[in-house]
């Protein structure tokens, strides 16, 4: 399969000069969504294979998921899954026929591997698991901090289909020596100054979990073009920048990778909570890996307005894989809690649905809340962290909303 250059540019040249609605709550309005934080007005742009999504830059592409996507389902289809780029150099056509996999390194058969090598030569695996973007959430940051301005939907949550990559490993023979496995993909930086996109997970991460995959269908269907077409790297249960979109290049190496992407890029305080002050200092630093614990509700948007006949609040909750235990739900701010009921488990790293009882009084303003609580007895915090790099919000999210 061949994504064509010139439907790509087409359509990319037509969502800069025209955009359309995603569902009925803008088909009236203007082309555009006002997000809660400053500045936080964004237009909504259809790029090829997506239908219109929050446009934070279209170069390279930061597409944002109108939250009111995650009331239609469990899993996010696929036109409506944000993007996420780093680098401007984003091929626009990728020859899924041609597309190579090279494994090397410090291994003892180095490997060149088809997508068709992918299908036949391994066993397939199945697995649901939220892609959630290391920045979710950074334009709700206060003080506010760099980067890109993300409300709460640069995530998704899909049904990957691929091969273990640990099974890739295998038929590789890694060297006894091996500490770090790198990823690369087909995006490139524009300027020869720019780092390349590189990332690296250690061995024993990717032998405990077990569950990482080279994917090679999204929602039963090849991954959008922005979504990573032909392959990309899952890593269940943690955040997406380990994700390599458009995967190319496997190396596994004897050392701990200091590229900037890891050694500076993507660093989250050792700290309890990775949380800090605004103006503290020398702390030491970590990685960025798993995801924390969230829940949202997703039939009402903070101020909002319900109809007197609503008798049910409607939400998501997801982890960082050790799945969801409860979700608590309040109408009254947080000041009585009551559970929630959970709906199907599409497994530990899948968002989990849940639903509680509502009964509004016409004229009445209520502020709801939503606490979810991990098997792993993580559960969300009542005041947000805070650090630099606009990570790991996982505040009890509340909504104020009137009742007509």
């Amino acid at each position: 399969m061949t994504f064509d250059r010139r439907d790509f540019l087409v359509g990319a040249a037509a969502a800069a000069l025209t955009a359309t609605t995603q569902d009925e709550a803008f088909a009236a309005g203007p082309a555009t969504v006002t997000l809660p934080m400053e500045n936080g007005t964004r237009p909504l742009v259809a790029f090829p294979q997506k239908r219109p999504l929050l446009m934070l830059s279209p170069r390279p592409p930061l597409l944002e998921t109108p939250f009111s996507v995650f009331d239609e389902g469990v899993l996010t289809p696929n036109d409506a899954f944000y993007v996420r780029w780093h680098l401007a150099g984003i091929p626009t056509t990728v020859d899924g026929d041609a597309h190579r996999i090279i494994v090397h390194g410090k291994v003892k058969r180095p490997l060149s591997l088809s997508v068709a090598d992918l299908r036949t030569a391994f066993k397939p695996v199945e697995i649901v698991a939220v892609n959630q973007c290391s920045g979710n959430s950074r334009g709700l940051f206060s003080p506010r901090v760099p980067g890109g301005q993300w409300d709460n939907g640069a995530m998704g949550n899909a049904r990957w289909t691929g091969v273990r990559l640990t099974d890739v490993l295998a038929r590789a023979e890694l060297e006894d020596s091996v500490r770090q496995v790198r990823f690369h993909g087909l995006e490139h930086p524009a300027l020869s100054t720019t780092p390349p996109f590189v990332k690296a997970l250690p061995l024993d991460d990717i032998f405990d979990k077990g569950d990482i995959i080279i994917a090679y269908e999204m929602n039963g269907a090849p991954l959008p073009l922005l979504n990573g077409f032909p392959v990309r790297l899952v890593v269940p249960g943690w955040f997406a920048t380990y994700w390599t979109k458009m995967l190319s290049d496997i190396e596994a190496i004897d050392t701990v990778d200091d590229n900037f992407w890891m050694k500076t890029a993507y660093r989250i305080p050792e700290t309890p909570g990775n949380t800090v002050t605004p103006t503290q200092t020398g702390f030491k630093t970590v990685p960025i890996n798993k995801l924390a614990v969230r829940s949202f509700v997703t039939n009402v948007r903070d101020g909002g307005t319900l109809h007197a006949s609503t008798r049910t609040i409607r939400g998501i909750a997801f982890d960082g894989g050790s799945g969801i235990r409860t979700v608590a739900f309040s109408a009254d701010g947080g000041t009585t809690w009551r559970n929630a009921a959970l709906g199907a488990d599409y497994g530990r790293y899948s968002f989990r649905r849940w639903e509680a009882p509502f009964a509004g009084r016409p004229g009445k303003t209520y502020t709801l809340a939503c606490r979810a609580t991990a098997n792993s007895g993580e559960t969300q915090t009542t005041v947000p962290v805070w650090n630099a790099g606009g990570y790991l919000r996982n505040v009890i999210e509340t909504y104020a909303v009137s009742v007509s």
